[in-house]
């Protein structure tokens, strides 16, 4: 039987931070910390894949005692 290949789905940086509930600029920040990888396409859109944005590590508020 063949493979089936799957055709990554890229998010634009409103779309990403919309899916994670945070604003462009925390979505910002994250690439430049390296926390999420990103794609320049062509000279200003930049694309984050869909994989990589599940695959971010979120922080879990602290709960009071």
């Amino acid at each position: 039987m063949a493979e089936r290949r799957t055709i990554p789905v890229y998010l634009s940086l409103e779309e990403a931070a919309e899916a994670m509930s945070v604003s462009t600029k925390t979505i910002r920040r994250w690439i430049a910390a390296g926390t999420l990888p990103a794609y320049r396409c062509g000279k200003r859109a930049i694309r984050i894949k869909l994989e990589d944005l599940e695959a971010t590590p979120r922080q879990i508020p602290a709960g009071h005692s």
